[in-house]
């Protein structure tokens, strides 16, 4: 399910690490075919104390840093469902390509009990404009990948199986542009992005952190999961 615990955000950031050391010019993250990423682990978060909370919270920030600021282009190829915390790794990669056919994206957040922080608020308005922000994200609404193309939360739909393969010819695409020139350039379009994390991101993982551990979100994340497991 590529559910996003503290172990596979410290295995993702390390790859990226990786990656740019051995010289790697342009980066892919993709996941299995139906489901990129089902968002946070809600059933081992469930079982962590507040402490261990706070630092999870603190990884996934860390995370999102590591992808807004790679030096090198990141591209996600969303291999279907993209709930959640899923659909915020894809926010802060280069460029998002999703497989067309019964899946959906969104920031649900607000649905499963959980306020959109700031820094990701930011980053979603950055990618689909203010109002379509809002609109988004106080309703937690999970979009067919034609309606995120539309809405500009994805940047193309493709067949599912051509979804790694157009994602790997966006990456050759700007490895073949002027690497000085594009890699400059880039870094300024990207400042913005980067910037958020400075000024806000600590405070929203303290919140986020916070938030968790409230009655609120835990009866919803509970009632959630019971939901799941009947037959």
């Amino acid at each position: 399910m590529n559910a996003l615990n503290a172990s596979l955000l410290d295995a993702l950031v390390g790859a990226i690490g990786a990656a740019v050391d051995e010289g790697a010019q342009a980066l892919v993250i993709s996941g299995r075919p139906g489901l990129f990423s089902a968002g946070i682990d809600v059933r081992e978060l469930l079982g962590t104390d507040r402490t261990g909370v706070a630092a999870y919270w603190q990884v996934f920030f860390a995370t999102l840093r590591a992808i807004a600021s790679c030096p090198v282009p990141i591209g996600a190829a969303i291999t279907g469902h993209s709930p959640a915390g899923g659909a915020v790794l894809a926010l802060f990669c280069d460029h998002r390509i999703m497989a067309d056919g019964d899946f959906t994206i969104g920031l649900n957040e607000v649905r499963v009990g959980l306020p959109v922080p700031e820094v990701i608020l930011a980053a979603l308005r950055r990618q689909v404009g203010p109002r379509n922000a809002e609109y988004l994200a106080v309703g937690g609404r999970m979009l067919t990948p034609q309606r995120a193309l539309e809405a500009g939360l994805v940047d193309r739909v493709v067949p599912a199986d051509e979804v790694v393969p157009a994602s790997l010819e966006w990456a050759r695409e700007l490895i073949g542009l002027a690497p000085q020139a594009m890699r400059v350039t880039r870094a300024n379009a990207r400042a913005d992005l980067i910037a958020l994390f400075d000024s806000i991101g600590l405070d929203d993982a303290a919140l986020m952190a916070e938030r968790w551990m409230s009655d609120e979100t835990q009866q919803t994340m509970r009632a959630m999961i019971d939901k799941r497991g009947k037959p």
